[in-house]
Order: structure tokens, then C-alpha cells, then sequence
């Protein structure tokens, strides 16, 4: 493991670079007023707090983060959190909206092109390396033993690969690989994916992660934008063409995941459903989570908000303010309501005779009094009303809020506030 202390030169010498415009659709309402990136994770996160948090721990002191849909949220997120890094360090922090730089009716066109109209500010710094990372995905990972692959091997570019099932890889690009894990061939969405050499029920799935030389990346990023119906993308366009026509090297996330001792597993989950997001937070009341935010070896960095501790108040039979497996963040109150494998964000409330149960609750919400809830994600700021019920009745779920097939219920204060005006 890297030291993020004492960074070595090959991270000294390298700019992470955060493809963070995505919306997240899948995410429904989640995303209609932030990008998939700023939204809330395990209590007091954001999703991009940790490709950035890896980049950072692994000794990367030059940081750029692009930016695209519904970019207020994330670009607050960012300055209030992340303005650390200082200029007479030789280090960088910056935001880098869509701002049609190339052309006035142009905004990033993809994945490349979010690169590619930025070409400018990236070689004023003169990074040796850039690391390529996506902003949406939830593991912990030390770039720094990727890029020592990356120059041992000589490749032009390496790409994070997750060793997935087989048949679960046709929602990925997929990596054809020799027994030393050259790339031979990169196929997207595969309807066969093409299995690891000795692994025949396995796959090697790409995490869009890349590792390029600057000058190599600038030189192929220019032949992309001048190729005819490019769709402007690394996954689609700037790695099959390398894969073709240079050298392409895959690095398996199981030699550079990050794992403290009570973690047995290499964690790397795409957050990107309702379903995937509420499973993501609910698994961090285990007692013994598959990830573990409380290794102080890799700390998840995040803007640490001033909050008074969190409060538990009242103590009779049937009201008494209680958490059992459950995160409590910064500033809430649990008064007299009971928490049952529950997540509660900063500043949120709790009422009595209330009941959560498997309850993922973003920041400064409100539960009423007598409320249930149980197998839910309510939104931010969301003041459910007293007495209501959600989690019970799938019809009553499904008619008001938005419920997934496997049974989880969204609660937004849109539709909230339509509930009430029915009744």
C-alpha cells in the first residue's frame, strides 16, 4: 500500500482525472436535481469522495474533476471539501464544468471528449501520467501499484479490470485477455463474453479505469477527434483502437484493492440502481461490513460538516429513542423512535413512536411521529408526515412513491407533498 504521506514519484509524476458528468438515470429521482457522483453515500459521503479519496491516499497531488449534468451540487460538494490541495505545493485541484470550449453548441460528447476539450489545462501542468477515473463507483483502490504495472509493461494503455462471472459481463466492456493479461481484444456489451485463459466461468470486466502516458493519450485523443462518427469515448472508440493497434494491458483490481484487516473481500460495487444503492448502504450495518470506512490507513476524505453529536432522548416502554445495527451521523436525533438496520444521514430527525427499518435516509430529513418505514431510501430534506406507512403495502408503495421490483421504495418531498393532497 502506498503511503499518502510520503507519495512515491510515479504518483508524483501522474493527474487523476474524474469523468464525473454522468446523470445516473437508473438512479430515477435520486438524480433530478444532482449528478449520480454527489450523491449521498454511508452517512455522510458522496459517491465521488471515493475515486477521489483513492486518488489522493495513493499519492496523487494533482486532481481534475469534469463535470456535466445537474453540476450545482457536485461543484459545492467539491469547493467546500476538496479546496485543500495548494499551488505552492506543487499540487491542484480543479473543477472543470462542459463549457463548450470548442464549439458554442458543443458540450462533452463523451467519456474522450470530456478529456479532449481540456487538452489545454492538462498540459500547462505537464503530468507525466494521467489516470483516468470514473466518478461513480464505490471500492478502495491504490492507483499507484497500477501505474507501476503501466510502466513495467511498457504498455500504451492499462485498463482496471473486475474479475466478474461470466454471463454477468454482457453490461460491461469486456477484456480479452492472453496468460499474462495482454488485451487482446475489447468488446462492448458482449452477448458471449470472452473468459479469463484459466478461468473459464470468468470474465474480466473494465471499471473505467485507465492509465495513459500524457503525451500518448494527447496524440490519440487529436486522431479521435478527427476520425468521422467517433462517438468520443474511451470504452466505444480510444481503447479498442489502442487494443488494435498498440499495446493494451489489463490490471486485475484484486492486486491493487485497499483492504483493512477486517475486510475479506475486494469491495467494488456500481451504486448505479435504486435497488444496488439501498443494498450498498444497508450492508454497511453489518457488523462486520464488506467495506470498511473506519480504516484510518485509507481514510474516505469528504467535507466534514461542524455538527453537535448525534442524540438519543427518551426512555419508557414503546418510547424510547434506540439504534440497533444502524449508522447515526452527525447531528440527528432519535426521540423515541427505534432504528432497526438503518442508515441516517446528517442532521436528521427522528420523532417518537416511529419505527425504521432497513431505512437509508439522506441528510436533514424529518420522520413524524408513529411513522413506519421499512426498505426505503427517502431523498434529502424529505418530512414524512406522521403516521405514515411505507414498506407494507406494495400497491399503497407503488401507487405514491416509487417502488423497484425488488421491493425498495423511494420517498422524494415531490412525491410526498402529492399525498397529502389527496388526502
Amino acid at each position: 500500500m502506498a503511503d499518502y504521506r510520503n507519495p512515491s514519484p510515479l504518483a508524483r509524476d501522474a493527474m487523476a482525472y474524474v469523468l464525473a458528468g454522468g446523470r445516473g438515470t437508473r438512479l430515477m429521482e435520486l438524480t433530478d436535481r444532482r449528478a449520480k457522483p454527489a450523491v449521498y453515500f454511508g452517512g455522510k459521503s458522496r459517491i465521488i469522495d471515493f475515486a477521489l479519496s483513492n486518488a489522493l491516499n495513493s499519492g496523487i497531488r494533482r486532481i481534475s474533476v469534469a463535470t456535466q449534468y445537474q453540476a450545482h451540487s457536485l461543484i459545492r460538494h467539491l469547493q467546500r471539501g476538496w479546496n485543500f490541495l495548494r499551488t505552492e505545493r506543487n499540487e491542484s485541484f480543479d473543477v472543470l464544468p462542459a463549457s463548450q470550449r470548442v464549439k458554442e453548441d458543443m458540450w462533452y460528447a463523451g467519456t474522450a471528449d470530456a478529456v479532449y476539450q481540456n487538452m489545454d489545462i492538462i498540459e500547462d501542468y505537464g503530468p507525466r501520467y494521467l489516470v483516468i477515473l470514473a466518478g461513480d463507483h464505490i471500492y478502495k483502490m491504490d492507483y499507484e501499484i497500477m501505474l507501476r504495472q503501466h510502466v513495467d509493461t511498457g504498455a500504451d494503455v492499462t485498463v482496471g479490470c473486475l474479475e466478474v462471472p461470466r454471463m454477468e459481463a454482457t453490461a460491461f466492456g469486456v477484456m480479452h485477455v492472453d496468460g499474462r493479461d495482454r488485451i487482446m481484444d475489447f468488446v462492448e456489451k458482449p452477448k458471449d463474453p470472452p473468459a479469463i485463459p484459466d478461468k473459464p466461468d470468468t470474465a474480466l470486466a473494465s471499471m473505467g479505469i485507465y492509465v495513459f502516458e500524457t503525451k500518448f493519450l494527447m496524440e490519440q485523443l487529436r486522431r479521435d477527434a478527427a476520425t468521422e462518427g467517433s462517438s468520443r469515448d474511451f470504452g466505444k472508440d480510444i481503447i479498442p483502437h489502442i487494443v488494435k493497434n498498440g499495446t493494451a494491458w489489463a490490471h486485475r483490481f484484486t492486486r491493487s484493492c485497499v483492504r483493512s484487516a477486517n475486510e475479506e473481500v475486494s469491495y467494488w460495487r456500481d451504486v448505479g440502481t435504486v435497488d444496488a444503492y439501498w443494498k450498498a448502504n444497508i450492508d454497511l450495518t453489518d457488523v462486520t461490513p464488506q467495506l470498511d470506512l473506519y480504516d484510518r490507513d485509507w481514510p474516505i476524505w469528504t467535507y466534514a460538516e461542524i455538527t453537535p453529536p448525534a442524540k438519543f432522548v427518551h426512555d419508557m416502554d414503546g418510547r424510547r429513542g434506540s439504534a440497533v445495527s444502524s449508522l447515526v451521523s452527525g447531528d440527528c436525533i432519535v426521540s423515541g423512535g427505534m432504528l432497526t438496520r438503518t442508515l441516517l444521514s446528517t442532521g436528521s430527525r427522528v420523532h417518537s413512536y416511529s419505527e425504521l427499518s432497513e431505512a437509508v435516509v439522506l441528510p436533514y430529513c424529518t420522520i413524524g411521529r408513529g411513522a413506519r418505514l421499512r426498505k426505503v431510501v427517502v431523498d434529502r430534506g424529505v418530512n414524512v408526515p406522521d403516521g405514515l406507512i411505507v414498506g407494507e403495502d406494495p400497491e399503497f408503495d407503488a401507487k405514491w412513491f416509487r417502488r423497484t421490483a425488488d421491493g425498495v421504495t423511494l420517498v422524494t418531498q415531490l412525491m410526498v407533498d402529492k399525498y397529502l393532497s389527496s388526502q
